[in-house]
Parts: structure tokens; sequence; C-alpha cells
């Protein structure tokens, strides 16, 4: 086709719909709209190559409402998401797509109370959105509660769902599920799982790939900084006074170095939140909307709290802790220069991780360039950054004693998947 289709409607996509994507300010359709909406409405199977950011809720979204409106029914189709806040997204786009056609959607994730979702279920809403092991509970639990109707299955970021354990829950609902249905996945990258999920759950599916080899966006300035591990945290404070005025996403590597970065950033008047696994829901959306409505500039995030996530306005990635898995590196530094605007990111790196670093250049093939500091600045911060360390590490043993005295167990889906395999791979009955 040598024209591009320009609109939503180019794509056949129904009047009732179109307008609703314009109210959403959806005004063209992205790249893997324009390859995944026409296939998909003809009725074809789709595995999607997609980033995250790429528009690819409403590569799945659209034609589900529509084949919808076409017939309507309940329990009409499951999308399985690997995180929670995922979930809750997705579960926003399909509400605003189908407010003005009445499309209700059940959210049901881990660490929100089970009988609600029970009640939630009965009322048998068009569309489910779950991650894996919550929905099994309710299929093995929730008296009445089957998807024996279901005619569409989507699973988005399907590598992470594999990745994070949940390969006996997939199975499960693949059992369960009528095997005359629609399926779509969707997978940042396509790995040996992926791939035999596909050969599971898909019927000569059409492929709809977007990215090519892990490319970074062009607007996005990538730069280094190399530093003895010792000063990390001055030199954190550094660049977050140099670069002030913006919004920052500040990558860490565990729950707790993200929690303790939040206080000693607190201490010294930045207004940073933290998100990690080891919040619980309602304080982990919280902490998003907070940052949504630019009330406050530093997010500070895990991988597994970060990647999904649609946080529209981030205009400098600091990996402060370096990615072990060089893939997330492409996925960390894909939250800025998003939907066309330019953006930053700076990656620290220590004695430590300069292997790591290698990879990371080596996969995205190009080298770094060194971000400018005045170095005698940093020096001049380490006083008041000790300080403040101090102050957090205090605050994170009161937390710390407060939590074991509640004992208030939150477990995240990725925690039990970790626990899983170090007790030798055993299923215990999941607390989801």
């Amino acid at each position: 086709a040598s024209e591009e289709p320009r609109s939503f409607k180019d794509l056949g996509v129904t009047d009732v719909l179109c307008e609703a994507c314009d109210q959403l300010g959806w005004k063209v359709p992205t790249k893997i709209q324009i390859e995944a909406i026409p296939v998909a409405l003809q009725g074809r199977d789709i595995i999607g190559l997609a980033e995250t950011g790429s528009g690819k809720t409403g590569a799945f979204a659209l034609p589900i409402l529509q084949a919808l409106l076409e017939t309507p029914q309940r329990l009409f189709a499951l999308v399985l998401t690997p995180t929670r806040e995922l979930a809750f997204q997705i579960s926003e786009q399909f509400e605003a797509l189908g407010s003005s056609i009445g499309v209700q959607s059940t959210v049901i994730v881990g660490g929100i109370d089970s009988m609600s979702q029970s009640l939630a279920l009965a009322k048998k809403p068009h569309v489910i959105i779950a991650t894996p092991g919550r929905l099994v509970d309710h299929l093995e639990n929730t008296k009445g509660f089957n998807l024996r109707a279901l005619k569409f299955l989507v699973m988005d970021e399907a590598d992470r769902i594999l990745n994070m354990d949940f390969e006996t829950e997939v199975d499960k609902i693949l059992k369960v599920i009528p095997r005359d249905r629609k399926t779509f996945l969707f997978s940042a990258t396509m790995t040996k799982k992926v791939q035999k999920l596909q050969r599971a759950a898909l019927k000569n599916p059409v492929k709809c790939a977007v990215s090519s080899k892990y490319q970074t966006v062009e607007k996005l300035q990538q730069y280094y900084i190399f530093i003895p591990s010792k000063f990390k945290d001055s030199y954190l404070v550094y660049i977050l006074n140099e670069l002030a005025g913006n919004s920052f996403m500040i990558f860490c590597s565990t729950c707790n170095n993200t929690q303790r970065t939040a206080l000693l950033l607190r201490n010294l008047g930045f207004t940073a939140i933290p998100l990690h696994g080891q919040m619980s829901q309602n304080k982990r959306l919280g902490s998003l909307n907070k940052f949504k409505a630019k009330a406050r500039s530093i997010l500070l995030a895990t991988d597994v709290a970060s990647r999904g996530l649609d946080i529209p306005h981030v205009d400098v990635v600091i990996n402060f802790d370096i990615p072990t898995h060089s893939k997330d590196y492409i996925h960390r530094v894909g939250r800025t220069a998003r939907a066309g605007r330019s953006g930053k990111s700076i990656t620290f790196v220590t004695q430590y991780d300069v292997e790591l670093f290698q990879r990371i250049e080596h996969l995205i093939g190009k080298k770094l360039p060194a971000f400018p500091m005045q170095e005698e600045e940093v020096m001049m911060l380490t006083e008041r950054v000790a300080e403040a360390q101090r102050f957090a590490r205090m605050e994170l043993r009161e937390q710390g004693e407060k939590k074991r005295s509640r004992n208030d167990d939150d477990d995240t889906e990725e925690a039990i998947g970790v626990r899983n395999k170090v007790a030798g791979g055993k299923k215990k009955k999941r607390k989801a």
C-alpha cells in the first residue's frame, strides 16, 4: 500500500470509536496501530512486537471494542498483564474508548480485596484485565465464574509475564478458555519462551513488528558518568541540582535502595516519591498519580515497577544503579523522549559496573558520551549528603521496625516468584 493510512477511519475503525479516539486526543494512528488494527479487524491472530509507549493498547482495544459492538456479549475479552499498574492503565484506556458505548471492564489483580473482585465478576463485565496469579485464583475459587464464552485473549508484555514465572498460571488459563477465539500476543522482545507460548496459544498469526533491532530513540541524548561508588549519592544530588526544573525518573536495583534514596533526597529538600514492589497497591497508584499531576518531579523506581507504565512526562532518566540485563536499559531510557519530545538519560557507572556498561553499549550499538561535570562542586556536597544518608538510614530502620511490629506482609507477585525459585520451584498456594 503506497498510501499511508492517515486516520483511524482509514484503518477500518467504526465511526463511534473514531470519535472516542478523537476525544482521547489520538489524532493519527501509531505504527503498531497501522499494522495491527486492519489485520485484527479481519479476524486474524496477531503477534505484535512493540515497545511500551508505541500505542499498542489501542492496537488491541479498538478491534476488541469493534467486535463487541457487532456481537455484544458479557465476558467477551480477557487481557493478561504482568503487573497491577499496567492492568489499571489498560483498563483506563478501555473505559475511555468504550465509555460512549457502555463498555464495562474489571481489573483483577493481587493486592486488592478478593471478595469485591468476585462481586465485580458476578456482574459479568465485557472486558477483564488481570494479572495471571489472581485470575487463576478466581477461576478456581469463585463460584459461577468461568471464561467458557470468551472471544478474545490478549497477552500484553508477554515476555515479562513469562519472566515473572507465571507460566503455570498461563497454561491453566489457556486450558479453561475456548480454543475458538482470537488471540493477540504483544511483547517487547521475542524470547524463546514467547515463541513457545505463541505456538501454544495462537493460530496462524500475523506478525506486526515495529521496533527493529534494539534502537533507542534518536531524540534521546544518552550519557554516562564514571564515578567511585562511595560518591554515588553526591553525584546524584549534583545532577538533580544541575538539571533542576526537569522531571526525573531514577532507577534503582532494589526496593530497599529505592526507599533509601527517596528518604535521602527528601532530607535534602527534593520532592521525591518511590515506586516499588513493597508498597501497597493504593500507595503505588497514589505515588504515580502525584507524579503524573506534576506535584512531584522526581520518581524513584525499580524495574518491576517501571515497565509498561505510561508516565507521560519524564525529561531525564537516571540509571542510578546500572541495569543488570542490558535489555532493561532500553526499557528504562524508553521512559523519556516519548511521542516526539526530546529527553536525556544518564547512567551511573562505578568501578564495579564497567563490564555491564560495555554490554549495554554493545547492545545499542553506540558509544555513549560522558556527562560534563564539575568534580569540585560535587565534593562540596559530600558533607551535607553524608548527614542526609545518616538520617535516611535511621528512618529506614524505624520503618523496618514499624513494619515488623505490624507484620504487614505485602507480597508482590515478583517476590513470590523469586521465593518459589529459592524453595526449589515448589508452587505453594500463593498469596496473590
